[in-house]
């Protein structure tokens, strides 16, 4: 019971403290702001591709591992 009760004040004390946290508006110091660069492009192909072939070998293992 213990232990619950000092889980439960710490997600509290966590919770509690960014209530008090705000960000910099804009404007509120620093250089003046500039155009941002362009973004840069992401290769997304390659790696989302492996990823899928992937998890489809692993799904086709443990359905013949399952049949088995």
């Amino acid at each position: 019971m213990k232990s619950f009760v000092t889980f439960y004040r710490a997600v509290a004390l966590v919770l509690l403290s960014t209530l008090a946290t705000q960000a910099q508006g804009p404007g509120a110091g620093g250089p003046e702001p500039t155009t941002p660069p362009p973004p840069t492009a992401v290769p997304l192909d390659g790696g989302a591709s492996l990823l899928l072939a992937g998890g489809v070998a692993y799904g086709l293992k443990r359905l013949r591992r399952r049949a088995a």
